[in-house]
């Protein structure tokens, strides 16, 4: 491997600040300070600037940034090279996901992946999808997967399903029996939903904002961090909610919440999403692939 100071290095110059490196790497912010540290009395001059509480790159810093990404990057094609040659299909990759897909897709993808390839280490990360687009923007995974449209032109983003998005209510409520509901319909009832950022919340928001030019409102009565704290808000009586089908598969067969269909149909993609000028290793084209089949298989 490289010069473990140069990774700490090239980690906190990415990320311009100690505290979020020392998470990445999970080390402590004290041991990534004395690393740079070391590097900077190697090459006997100051790799960043500090003032205020902020960092930035000295001349020095940028250039070796420069090299280190250059370093970096002959690694990782050192890695496939010989992957090819052996066959073997090994490694490690960091996977970022949104909290849907984490808690309700990937489980049984990954588990299927590992059945097939042992050798592969996948280190999963969770966050609204807003922060696994960021994570992606900053390098800090090597593929994200999100539940809401990309706009960053400078991500490769490919759609490997559609997920349907229904109304849902405990039984016995006012819309419980009706076969389908318009978002109006929905807006004179209380209302739970995800907290800013996350893909469910994005989608409601756009078909809000298509709705009256933009002037119809929820009545928000709780903002929640997960679909397991939605679900259970709306099961309590507390509010309805618009959620993923694949979220309330166990609610619907225990009969502790109604489904019901939205009018016009609401669909939002999941998305697989990475740098475009990211060197992709055979393990992650390996994931990728199966994935894609993944999916397929499992579009509905």
């Amino acid at each position: 491997m490289a010069d473990r100071r140069l990774q700490v290095f090239h980690t906190v110059a990415r990320l311009l600040s100690f505290t979020k490196a020392a998470e990445t790497l999970h080390m402590t912010q004290p041991a990534v300070t004395f690393q740079i540290r070391q590097l900077e009395e190697q090459f006997n001059t100051r790799l960043f600037d500090r003032t205020h509480n902020r960092i930035s790159l000295t001349e020095a810093g940028q250039r070796v940034f420069v090299y280190a990404d250059r370093i970096f990057e002959l690694y990782q094609e050192m890695g496939r090279a010989v992957s090819e040659l052996t066959g073997e299909i090994s490694g490690a990759l960091t996977i970022g996901a949104s909290t849907t897909i984490a808690e309700y897709m990937l489980p049984t993808l990954l588990g299927d992946f590992k059945d097939q390839h042992a050798d592969v280490t996948v280190h999963l990360k969770v966050a609204n999808s807003e922060g696994i687009v960021a994570m992606v923007e900053n390098n800090t995974i090597d593929l994200g997967v999100v539940e809401s449209p990309v706009t960053n032109k400078n991500l490769v983003v490919e759609v490997c399903k559609r997920d349907r998005l229904v109304a849902i209510a405990p039984p016995g409520h006012p819309l419980a029996a009706q076969p389908c509901v318009t978002f109006p319909q929905l807006l004179g009832h209380p209302f739970i939903c995800r907290e800013e950022g996350s893909g469910t919340r994005e989608v409601i928001s756009a078909e809000l904002h298509r709705l009256d030019g933009g002037g119809a409102t929820l009545k928000i009565a709780m903002e929640l961090g997960s679909p397991e704290a939605v679900k259970g808000a709306v099961e309590a009586g507390m509010g309805v909610s618009v959620v993923s089908r694949t979220t309330i598969q166990k609610e619907l067969r225990l009969g502790t919440l109604v489904a019901i269909d939205l009018d016009p149909p609401l669909e939002r993609p999941f998305s697989f999403i990475h740098q475009k000028q990211k060197f992709r290793s055979r393990v992650m084209e390996e994931l990728l692939q199966f994935a894609r089949a993944y999916c397929e298989i499992h579009a509905e």
